[in-house]
């Protein structure tokens, strides 16, 4: 199939006006293919480990200089960012969908995600609070401060390549942190896009220490470097389970912190009384939008028993006719999977669901939409009898395991028997099933819906999950936290020396 955009041309032209020196995207030794056709469009250089450990020394002796300046100072830099990048949207949102094959409409909506923490930040600048704390002891005030942690290294995901850094990146910095960030190395070039708009309101900024914001490019001999550094305070990861049983335990043995961003196998409960015109739209994005590979892709739907048979078929219905194709070229609502491999799990989960007794819609490869080398599919979606096998997986495929259920215990129990805890979300006009869902009985997952679907999480709260996603939170609500550090304070105002707990100690 030829494709009408020159993609290498497209791509050069976009990093030239962002200002990212050809230098660094040109003729180096790693290759950037697009997953919308399969084809190089760029020669990134990498990261000597020797060059990351001095750029992680740069940004400690920014983090010496950046702790002193006012927070509400550091906010006006991120404000800057926020401005770069709404001039910066449309060029940027593009090249998400070149590198990382999301459609127009999702990519643009990820740099504004970018736009939105920003927004949060410079507010945040301004409520770093700590608390005032009544005193057991006369003429005594206690209270707590919070002060600047240290280097943040962020290691992101090819699903979001730039949304994930900027969440870290702008909180760290009106916390008084500088950032190392390594993104995937399946989306350098957006992340080399991303720093030349930082630097630009750097500029602006004009006082700032050098070595605030870097990025080091590499496989995972590059990200051990940060992980295992002394001077990196804290190592946001978002990836796979597999990946944070690795960086989880070596920043634990050097008591440095950890955000863990993992794995999800998200679940939806469709009740009886569920609006199912909304429900379906809901399921339909959650479970297809970015061809299924968000952290927080819908991947299992439990459906009560007397509905099943009047809303799965409509369900399928949206799953075969749903547009798939090239996202530069079509409107089509799913693009391209990153790579052959991505294909090839999920050709492998539904054949080992299929054995379980699993009937199929969708799930072949749609060869008409790009080339032989890029990877488009058709959405499955596999009515199982029973919760097994692949279904207690997750597959980074646009795949949907649907499942009747009798009972909402039963089907909170069966959402919960996974050994992720990211997102969910329940489809109903009961309150009481609403109340039960979200209380401490109900959803175990960091982020439990009511009539949305588990997918399209808001800057302004917590976002991450518990058990297997690694328990780590980011972007807003208190999240902010994890990136300083707490100090409580006592202070005696008085002539007299109390001690607490009614303890003396009287000496001559």
């Amino acid at each position: 199939m030829k494709n009408k955009i020159d993609l290498k041309s497209e791509t050069a032209r976009i990093l030239d006006k962002l200002g990212v020196p050809e230098s660094a995207w040109r003729d180096g030794d790693m290759a950037s293919f697009s997953p919308v056709t399969g084809e190089q469009t760029a020669k990134v250089r990498t990261t000597s480990p020797e060059e990351a450990r001095r750029m992680i020394e740069a940004a400690h002796e920014a983090f010496k200089a950046w702790r002193l300046v006012p927070a509400p100072r550091r906010g006006e830099l991120v404000r800057l960012f926020g401005e770069e990048l709404r001039a910066a949207k449309e060029d940027l949102g593009r090249l998400v969908t070149i590198e990382a094959g999301k459609i127009p409409s999702e990519g643009l909506g990820e740099v504004q995600e970018m736009i939105d923490i920003c927004d949060f930040a410079v507010g945040l600048s301004r409520q770093l609070y700590g608390l005032t704390i009544a005193s057991e002891r006369p003429g005594h005030r206690m209270m707590e401060t919070w002060h600047p942690l240290g280097v943040v290294g962020v290691i992101s995901a090819f699903n979001f390549p730039v949304a994930v850094w900027s969440w870290n990146t702008a909180i760290a910095l009106v916390c008084g942190d500088p950032v190392v960030w390594k993104p995937s190395e399946k989306t350098p070039l957006t992340a080399l896009a991303a720093q030349a708009i930082f630097e630009r309101a750097l500029k602006r900024f004009g006082d700032a220490p050098a070595g605030l914001s870097q990025v080091i490019i590499g496989d995972r001999t590059i990200g051990e470097v940060l992980v295992d550094h002394p001077k990196v305070a804290l190592v946001s990861a978002t990836g796979s389970t597999r990946m944070g049983r690795e960086v989880g335990p070596r920043l634990a043995k050097r008591f440095a912190r950890s955000i863990l961003e993992l794995g999800g196998n998200n679940a939806g409960i469709v009740c009886p009384s569920a609006d199912l015109d909304m429900t379906l739209r809901a399921v339909a994005f959650g479970a297809m939008g970015t061809a299924g590979q968000r952290c927080t892709t819908l991947r299992r739907l439990f459906v009560h028993e007397s509905i099943y048979e009047s809303f799965v078929p409509r369900l399928i219905r949206a799953y075969e006719n749903v547009t798939v194709g090239n996202p530069l070229e079509t409107k089509a609502l799913v693009g391209p999977l990153i790579d052959k491999a991505a294909f090839e799990g999920m050709q492998k989960a539904i054949e080992e669901a299929k054995a379980l007794g699993g009937k199929v819609t969708g799930g072949q490869r749609v060869t008409e939409a790009g080339p032989e080398t890029a990877y488009y599919v058709r959405p499955a979606l596999v009515e199982m009898p029973s919760q097994a096998g692949p279904v207690l997986e997750e597959t980074f495929a646009p795949i949907l395991y649907v499942m009747k259920y009798r009972d909402l215990e039963e089907a909170i129990e069966l959402q919960n028997a996974v050994k992720a805890g990211l997102s969910s979300s329940i489809f109903t006009l009961n309150m009481r099933e609403a109340e039960i869902f979200l209380s401490a009985a109900g959803s175990d997952c960091g982020i439990a819906n009511v009539n949305i679907g588990t997918s399209g999480a808001e800057i302004g709260g917590a976002f991450g999950g518990e058990k297997e996603t690694g328990g780590g939170r980011e972007s807003g609500s208190d999240a902010w936290k994890g990136y300083m550090r707490r100090a409580t304070n006592t202070i005696n105002y008085s002539t007299q020396l109390p001690l607490a707990q009614g303890v003396t100690f009287d000496i001559e």
